[in-house]
């Protein structure tokens, strides 16, 4: 190797460019920005006053951002489904002499001026939430509305009840437990607020009411497309801010026991201002409990700062305007940028040399000839994308399809077809396990199991997590095939931890290493991952000895053999290091031997840019996705080798009329059936020599 090529082999292999995109890509890096500048405003004034994070100072400080927090919270519901409510002041206010009047004028107990006080919030909620959600009012001017006229209802009950309750004394431990109370030591009403917090989090990232907010957020009409109710889910919005406003105005009550004309004036700028700090988006579909909690933190450290500072009240709402326009000029930007980077850094090619090919003259055991040539076809235009083929005890075709559906067709003739299963992503491997069930592996889901009764079982779509892994790599992205042991142990392959199906060509062209080999214990129900780092890992085979498979690397055009189990358990044998294009498939042969499909063939352009890691860099920033050199999937064989690698017999179809590409083919009583992911059709090609009996749930499991 030359010494340009070990410099380029280990300057990619130590300097782990892919880690930029995939930190980018992470959904918290939402967060950097948020968290910077909580970090600069904590700094800021801890330089400017040494005494203001003090004992003293955090103690009182952490009571006010309990219920201010609150306030974020509620605004951030509803900017996350794309609203806005500025009516959160006032129904903050509205909770607070409501809750006093219930408490001091009515003498309810607690527990009723709870449910009262939350329930007037809720109130004010559902109104805002009828009239923007149901009538399509504008949420601007709408909440602009409902914050006037809950003010002038809160100044009316002032009026009312302002003198009964300054000269009453409560006398209930419950009612200052709230707002001065304590759990070991962290005041109530941080307590709450966190509870509430990780409650909300779990809500917008577990549930389905939550992902249907993010959906509306981000297009209402999409989401209304795809049937969410998105009415319902934009008045929901509104109720819950309601009350989480009315339920910090009864925190505030219970901790100064006090009311006044000024009270939550001002509350709705300085809460949208944290909000957005936080990272939440004005537009809508983007946000998260955590970013309302930075945010409010941030807005909380400022405000108190520039009062301690002694900054009048008219700089102070002046620097909170400036704050709020600068860090939505920052969000939009960021985003927008944040995109563009992504797309540029993400797709990071990695060095890769292969062996030479070998050639295809009538001197090479490749030598190109026409033995597909007689290959009739089942099924041709009725089927979409037959990646896997797999034959029952009665003789009938199995094949999965671009729509989702596991195909039946039905023996002798395969003139008819039924819908075996409909499993919803797409169907690649299939394989029967001892029971006569189909297992299949589903690109985007994960591995499936259909039992004879027809009814689609989840077996796994995750697998053990990597520890050092900046991607989170314990969920499946793209199953592709599959084999079980005697034992009933399920060894299937995940062609990359990167991409989604649609995006397997850009594996290719990263030939990075992003697939793994991993294995699911029925007996158990559990799922771990064998192999890593491998290369577009597709075929699995089970070897005959039981203890080993044989796999092969699409993009690095080899065909390996691991041991499972026996003295040689963990080791791994490259069987044949040189095929002349891309292996797929891998399926046992009546003989004893191993078929195996090529996707396609090598080219020299390709073989060439593998060694130039930077030129596929720059390709892939600079021109369009469709005009990039990509493995070639347009000529494809059939290949039959032995356990040692020896190539025994290749077929080829030179013209490309009847199989252009070649995914998988099995064996069964004489014939060789045929798939590709790009066909139309099934292959069906009589073998000369072959066991007319053979078939591959016997070579398995023996005769059924």
């Amino acid at each position: 190797m030359a010494l340009t090529d070990t410099l380029t082999r280990w300057r990619y292999r130590l300097v782990p460019d892919h880690l930029v995109g995939e930190v980018l890509s992470k959904r918290w890096i939402d967060n950097a920005i948020p968290l910077l500048i909580l970090l600069a405003v904590v700094c800021a004034f801890s330089f400017a006053m040494p005494d203001f994070f003090g004992p003293s100072s955090i103690s009182d400080l952490t009571r006010q951002w309990g219920e201010f927090s609150l306030l974020v919270l509620a605004l951030m519901i509803v900017m996350v489904a794309g609203g806005i409510d500025l009516s959160i002041g006032s129904t903050f206010a509205l909770g607070n002499i409501v809750a006093l009047a219930l408490i001091a004028v009515a003498g309810w107990p607690m527990w009723a001026v709870v449910l009262g006080t939350l329930a007037c919030g809720a109130a004010v909620g559902l109104v805002n939430g009828l009239l923007v959600g149901y009538l399509r009012l504008r949420a601007f001017l709408t909440t602009l509305v409902t914050l006037i006229i809950v003010r002038a209802v809160v100044d009316m009950l002032l009026l009312n009840y302002s003198v009964a309750i300054a000269s009453t004394f409560i006398d209930s431990d419950s009612w200052y437990y709230p707002g001065e109370g304590s759990v070991f030591g962290v005041p109530f009403s941080v307590v709450l607020t966190i509870i509430l917090a990780i409650i909300i989090h779990l809500v917008f990232s577990r549930s389905r009411i939550g992902w249907q907010v993010l959906a509306t957020g981000g297009s209402r009409r999409s989401a209304h497309n795809v049937g969410i109710p998105v009415r319902r889910v934009v008045c929901a919005t509104y109720v819950v801010s309601g009350v989480l406003a009315a339920l910090s105005g009864l925190l505030f009550a219970s901790r100064l026991g006090g009311a006044g004309a000024d009270t939550g004036v001002g509350l709705e700028i300085m809460a949208l201002t944290a909000a957005v700090l936080g990272g939440n988006s004005l537009g809508g579909g983007r946000g998260s409990a955590a970013k309302a909690i930075i945010g409010s933190i941030t807005a909380m450290i400022m405000v108190n700062g520039l009062i301690r500072m002694g900054v009048p009240a008219g700089a102070n709402s002046l620097m909170l305007g400036l704050v709020l326009f600068t860090a939505v000029a920052i969000d939009v930007r960021w985003i927008k940028n944040l995109h563009k980077v992504v797309s540029k850094v993400y797709v990071s090619p990695a060095y890769a040399s292969l062996p030479k090919p070998p050639g295809t003259d009538s001197y090479s055991p490749y030598a190109v000839n026409d033995k597909l040539a007689p290959v009739t076809l089942i099924g041709l235009g009725e089927i979409d994308g037959p990646e896997d083929i797999i034959l029952d005890d009665d003789d009938n075709i199995y094949t999965g399809n671009r729509t989702g559906d596991v195909i039946r067709f039905f023996a002798p003739d395969y003139k008819q077809h039924e819908v075996y299963a409909h499993v919803g992503g797409r169907p690649l491997g299939l394989a029967f396990d001892k029971n006569g069930d189909l297992l299949v592996c589903i690109g985007g889901m994960g591995l499936y199991r259909v039992t004879k009764d027809r009814e689609i079982e989840k077996l796994t779509d995750e697998t053990n997590r990597s520890w050092l892994s900046v991607i989170d790599d314990s969920r499946l992205r793209l199953a592709d095939d599959l084999d079980v042991a005697l034992d009933g142990r399920v060894f299937f392959s995940e062609a990359t931890v990167r991409y989604e199906m649609h995006e397997w060509p850009v594996d290719g062209l990263e030939s990075r290493g992003n697939g793994r080999i991993i294995c699911y214990d029925p007996s158990s129900k559990s799922t771990h991952t064998v192999l890593r780092n491998l290369k577009f890992p597709n075929g699995i085979c089970m070897a005959h000895d039981g203890q080993s498979f044989f796999f092969a690397e699409t993009w690095a055009c080899t065909v390996s053999r691991y041991w499972f189990d026996g003295p040689k358990k963990g080791t791994v044998e490259t069987v044949i290091p040189d095929l002349p294009g891309y292996p797929d498939n891998i399926n046992r042969a009546s003989d004893g031997t191993f078929w195996l499909a090529l996707v396609g063939i090598r080219t020299p352009s390709l073989d060439l840019a593998l060694k130039m890691p930077g030129f596929r860099r720059r390709m892939a920033r600079r021109i369009a996705p469709d005009e990039w050199l990509y493995p070639n999937i347009n000529t494809g064989c059939i290949v039959r080798f032995d356990a040692t690698g020896t190539i025994l017999d290749v077929m080829w179809d030179r013209g490309g009329e009847n199989h252009p590409m070649i995914t998988s083919m099995r064996e069964h009583k004489g014939y060789l059936y045929i798939g590709g992911i790009l066909n139309n059709r099934i292959g069906k090609l009589k073998l000369k020599s072959a066991d007319k009996s053979w078939t591959g749930l016997a070579s398995y499991w023996g005769q059924s």
